[in-house]
């Protein structure tokens, strides 16, 4: 049977703006060329090929159509209908469904999206919703591998994985460079409100972006060591080199998620410090000044017979002894370092 000739565009019924790309290789891993959806049956009743399908946001008409072409199970397009799922991987039959958090730097935020992937031996089909970015590049650098990508999908598969990972990197990266930059307002002597603000959200979002990453370990893990049905062994020392990178970016978020703790902590402290160093000074002024006013009150009292009260040198004297223990006192607060 021949192959259907390549179609440069997908039917309007099927949204074409949500298919992003829909191709067929061979078995040797060489590109045969774009198809639409409705011939994917088509190049599947051929032995030696597969498909690979990129989806963004796809409603359910087109899922279903998918199941259709596929054979996917009914609880994966489900799951694949809601961008709120948690990462993991399950098994149905020959095939596995794959839920992974992507994540992308916008606007100094992190914003977190989604991506479903469906494997079997002969198809490979990617569904994005939210933040992600296209794996149009994975494809490319597969489609330069056509000896590995000769493998199958589970190529394909570690190339989209491997992309994903390799776009946290720079995420964490970027917080680093950011949290230098905030060095200078965190060691100010005066408090900037929006410097905490920007360090708590920081660290808000490092650890939703662990709670993300962390499951992807698992996940690897299970390519690596499972599913020899799906994964070649020639392929699990690439997975290994994937499970690599994200241990290496969970301990980067982890190291940094310290950083930022203790720059939280740090400013706390010198803002503390600050405040203390503050009420000294003003204990200080005020037990100078409770000095003189203890003395000149007790001569508000209504007494007849006060001290040097008939005296001629009685103010003199007054005005001498008070600034004599004003001065002890400033000197003894000035030999602590309280002013």
């Amino acid at each position: 049977m021949s192959l259907p000739s390549p179609t440069p565009s997908l039917e309007p019924a099927l949204a074409p703006s949500m298919v992003v790309n829909c191709v067929a290789y061979r078995n040797d891993g060489k590109r045969i060329g774009d198809i639409s959806l409705d011939h994917i049956s088509d190049v599947l009743k051929e032995p030696d090929t597969f498909v690979w399908v990129g989806l963004h946001e796809p409603d359910e008409k087109l899922l279903l159509k998918l199941q259709e072409e596929f054979d996917l199970h009914d609880l994966a397009i489900e799951d694949a209908q809601q961008a709120h799922q948690r990462t993991k991987i399950e098994a149905y039959g020959d095939s596995l469904f794959i839920v992974v958090q992507t994540a992308q730097l916008v606007g100094g935020h992190i914003a977190f999206g989604e991506t479903h992937i469906f494997l079997g031996p002969r198809y490979l089909v990617t569904v994005r919703h939210g933040a992600s970015l296209s794996y149009a590049p994975a494809r490319r650098s597969c489609e330069h591998s056509p000896e590995l990508l000769a493998l199958g999908p589970s190529y394909g598969l570690y190339g989209v994985l491997d992309f994903i990972v390799d776009n946290l990197l720079p995420i964490v990266r970027d917080f680093r460079e950011e949290l230098q930059d905030l060095e200078k307002d965190i060691f100010a002597e005066t408090f900037k409100r929006q410097t905490v603000r920007r360090l708590y959200d920081m660290q808000r979002d490092l650890m939703t972006l662990r709670l993300a990453v962390a499951p992807l370990q698992d996940i690897i893990s299970q390519l690596v060591r499972m599913h020899p049905h799906l994964i070649q062994d020639e392929l699990r020392a690439y997975f290994r080199d994937v499970y690599d990178h994200v241990f290496r970016v969970n301990e980067s978020i982890s190291a940094m998620r310290e950083m930022l703790a203790a720059a939280i902590n740090v400013n706390l402290s010198l803002v503390t410090f600050g405040q203390n160093e503050v009420m000294k000074k003003l204990a200080g002024w005020a037990a100078m000044l409770a000095a003189p006013t203890l003395i000149t009150s007790w001569y508000g009292m209504n007494f007849t017979h006060m001290p040097e009260l008939a005296s001629p040198w009685a103010y003199p004297i007054i005005i001498t002894v008070v600034v004599c223990v004003v001065g002890g006192i400033f000197l003894g607060l000035k030999r602590n370092k309280w002013l």
